[in-house]
């Protein structure tokens, strides 16, 4: 019982900080003509109840495309419709065609904010309180502490609370696919996760661990037995999910493909605003964009997405255990956001999620790496005017997880497994290596701080008006550089020390 309380401190405490930051400004807030992501929602759930289902994904007079068209699969356009639907009731105003367009009222913004706590507390939350209480070693104590810095991850409350989106639902759903293949679920967890791709295209950055974790416990059980049914039993639950999930547009081929031309976007370009990736990074010393042509950047991409994400999913093909399966994920979400096409500063949470369920095997690094994501998204959350949020729920969210997980206090070579880096690198001295990079989190913390108040409080140069922006971007990716290379050490070196886990526990 007294779990249970805890547990519904931790979730009410998440929900009220939720809510706080909610009650700030949202993207694009009275900046016509396009406005922001929250006239992007309200504009989705005006088209898919005002219009058939078959123009949802054309360009017509009462569709224009140009202006926030709806360019996610058809689980995000049916809870939009959904949305709409308990919308009109409250009032019509809210999602009539053409005219609601740019709407922004008090109410309105409170029945949007509260579309985005139902779903959390439908979808992600659970997920989060059932994979603390299995799939989390330790006492329970640790388990509700791992809980409440999951639940209070900044990254996430801002972007859903503070600009505006609904990622608690896409992650959610493939958190319930993680939980499901954790507890040995795997037809459950597929269809959890066929569901999240179905309402996000950018769950694909999940989606090879998933499909090499499962092959692989097909391999392992023996493809002419158990692993035999196994798979046909996964294939099957994967195939009806997505086959429901687009049956309106399976009728026709053009629906279906022009859906498809939607939500791969591909003509867009490889570059979106100043995201901490490599081509964005890079293109501050070599001018890719000018250099290279349409074409050549998405081969380049292509090449260098797969060779970041091969070695981590072929490891969890050859050993299909949990351990290799988080790490997997991690390793392949973070390279689809360092070298992919068309990334958004936002897809840092696909690799924020894994880093979440980790925060009890590896506390100082994946503490380090939350923080670093949240501080990536600073010159979108300043264009929002989120800076006193993000201060707070960042601060906040420091000091307690190193206080609940004693972050700082796992920092020697054998809880960080640095002793790989030395049988790498030849490492001549013998310092201890953990101390090294304790002071490098130091380091990269007061750079943290220190662009987040230049970023508020100086005017750059004129003739360098994006230096604030470059500077963090830069800054985070060689942060998410660190990280990635990091995780597939840890990947191929094997699970944490029994002696480490129990010294966290």
């Amino acid at each position: 019982m007294q779990t249970w309380s805890l547990i519904s401190i931790c979730v009410l405490l998440g929900v009220v900080v939720r809510w706080g930051v909610s009650l700030n400004s949202y993207s694009g807030a009275g900046k016509p003509p396009m406005f922001g992501d929250y006239e992007a929602q309200r504009h989705w759930q005006e088209v898919t109840y005002n219009l058939p289902i078959r123009e949802w994904y054309f360009n017509s007079t009462n569709n224009d495309l140009a202006y926030w068209g709806l360019d996610y699969p058809p689980l995000t356009a049916y809870h939009s419709w959904l949305c709409a639907y308990i919308a009109n009731i409250i009032n019509p105003e809210w999602v009539k065609l053409h005219k609601s367009r740019g709407y922004e009222s008090p109410e309105h913004k409170l029945f949007m904010r509260t579309t985005v706590l139902v779903a959390d507390l439908l979808l992600f939350i659970p997920a989060v309180v059932l994979y603390c209480l299995y799939l989390t070693d330790g006492s329970s104590k640790k388990k509700v502490s791992v809980l409440l810095c999951i639940l209070l991850y900044p990254g996430i409350i801002l972007i859903d609370y503070g600009h505006f989106q609904y990622n608690g639902v896409s992650l959610g759903l493939a958190l319930w696919g993680i939980l499901g293949l954790g507890l040995g679920w795997d037809a459950l967890g597929s269809i959890a996760f066929s569901l999240a791709l179905n309402y996000k295209q950018m769950e694909l950055y999940h989606a090879l661990p998933f499909f090499c974790y499962l092959l692989g416990k097909c391999f392992k059980a023996g493809l002419m037995g158990h692993g035999f049914f196994l798979f046909v039993r996964i294939a099957a639950a994967v195939v009806v999910t997505f086959a429901l999930c687009w049956l309106p547009f399976l009728s026709d081929p053009v629906q279906a493909l022009q859906v498809v031309r939607r939500i791969f976007p591909v003509a867009r370009g490889l570059f979106e605003d100043k995201v901490a990736n490599t081509w964005c990074s890079l293109n501050v010393l070599i001018k890719i964009r000018t250099l290279m042509s349409s074409d050549a950047q998405l081969y380049l991409s292509l090449v260098f997405t797969l060779l970041a994400v091969l070695p981590s999913s072929i490891r969890v093909l050859t050993r299909p255990t949990f351990w290799h399966f988080k790490l997997a994920l991690v390793n392949s979400s973070l390279g689809f956001f360092l070298f992919s096409y068309q990334v958004h500063e936002k897809s840092i949470l696909l690799a924020a999620l894994p880093v979440c369920l980790l925060l009890n095997d590896l506390p100082f690094m994946s503490v380090w790496f939350l923080l670093a994501s949240t501080f990536s998204m600073l010159p979108l959350l300043l264009k929002d005017g989120l800076l006193v949020p993000y201060a707070v729920t960042s601060t906040g969210f420091l000091l307690l997880s190193i206080y609940l997980l004693s972050a700082l206090d796992h920092c020697t070579e054998d809880e960080l497994q640095l002793t790989t880096y030395r049988k790498l690198f030849f490492f001549p001295f013998k310092s201890d290596l953990g101390c090294i990079v304790r002071w490098k989190f130091y380091i990269s913390v007061a750079a943290m701080v220190g662009l987040s108040i230049t970023s508020v409080t100086l005017d750059p140069p004129s003739h360098l008006p994006d230096l604030f922006p470059v500077l963090v971007s830069t800054t985070a990716y060689l942060l998410f550089l660190g990280t990635i290379i990091h995780f597939n050490i840890l990947q191929f070196s094997g699970p944490p020390s029994k002696k480490s886990q129990k010294k966290s526990n």
